[in-house]
């Protein structure tokens, strides 16, 4: 018998406010049909003036153990993937953990940017793989609206803000491609991109900063990269993309989960798109289309399920499942 982390809830929240891309025109050299043509994006949510990161990854949580039917008592672990925590220290993770009511177990971050659920998800495997925890919270949350350049119109239109979050139990599966949870992960980074995607402040300069991107140079090493870690990760777990139902990628823009999908040699009838509804989420972007594809009936128990995601580091990674 093999140890698998399987997936038991999802759940999801996003701020109340939601800004469509004509909110943009009164301030920027830009239009609906501008954002909407270049990223597939139609609107964002941005979180309220008092709303944190970890309050809306609690509200995510929260909704997760809900569809599973558990409490808080019963998780012995949360994983946190953020690059906007509250706090430079502690972690979000634990303020989490606190506003859930939890007194046992642990909680961090994890910080890959958007790449961050994709790691903190290898993260959980490992922990339940190898016995520390049974059941284990993933949670992706980011307030990207606090690091926007207002005046680049370039990148403030793209992202949003909000949270999504898994539930996984340790279960014992045959070791085939058959069993149900986490089959198998790919995770790369490559420090000489920075300047790709970063932000320009951080502790040691005293500032936060604000989101700067190379967009042309990050979407030609995403196509790329996402691709060959998919495949990569499908060759772990000893499937291919044929025997893929659906594609859960990082929406960051729909060319770029277009020309993956291409790459993969995939129809984009098997992706799971929700980038026109939220942005770019970062971290939360792949909790988020995952909880809202088993609203819609899409995902269901037993499908085979990839998820990839590409952020700044450059730092990118996949993860195979079956739901």
């Amino acid at each position: 018998m093999t140890r698998r982390a399987v997936v038991i809830g999802a759940g999801h929240y996003l701020p109340e406010r939601i800004v469509e891309n004509a909110e943009f025109e009164a301030t920027l050299d830009t239009s609906d049909e501008w954002i909407r043509s270049r990223s597939g994006i139609e609107r964002r949510h941005f979180a309220a003036e008092d709303e944190t990161t970890s309050q809306m990854a609690t509200r995510a949580a929260e909704a997760a153990l809900k569809s599973a039917g558990r409490s808080a008592s019963e998780v012995d672990a949360i994983i946190l993937a953020t690059s906007t925590a509250d706090l430079t220290f502690p972690s979000a993770a634990t303020m989490v953990q606190s506003q859930l009511g939890m007194t046992n177990g642990f909680a961090f971050d994890v910080q890959a940017v958007c790449a961050g659920f994709v790691y903190a998800l290898s993260n959980a495997n490992a922990l339940i793989a190898s016995g520390q925890a049974d059941r284990v919270l993933v949670i992706g949350a980011e307030t990207f609206s606090r690091i926007m350049d207002w005046t680049d119109r370039s990148t403030c239109v793209l992202f949003g803000d909000g949270a999504g979050a898994l539930l996984l139990e340790a279960q014992n599966g045959a070791g085939t491609a058959d069993d149900r949870g986490i089959l198998a992960t790919d995770l790369n980074s490559d420090g000489r991109y920075k300047d790709l995607l970063y932000v320009d402040g951080g502790v040691s300069t005293q500032s936060t900063g604000h989101l700067r991107m190379q967009g042309n140079q990050v979407f030609r090493h995403a196509v790329e990269k996402l691709a060959a870690t998919a495949h990569t990760a499908l060759a772990r777990a000893g499937a291919s993309a044929e025997d893929v139902d659906w594609i859960v990628p990082h929406q960051a823009n729909i060319r770029i989960i277009q020309g993956t999908a291409k790459k993969m040699g995939l129809s984009m009838d098997k992706v799971v798109v929700t980038v026109q509804d939220h942005g770019n989420t970062s971290a939360a972007s792949i909790p988020l289309a995952l909880s809202v594809g088993v609203e819609r009936g899409q995902i269901k128990p037993g499908n085979l399920i990839v998820t990839e995601a590409i952020g700044g580091g450059l730092a990118w990674g996949a993860v195979v499942l079956r739901w």
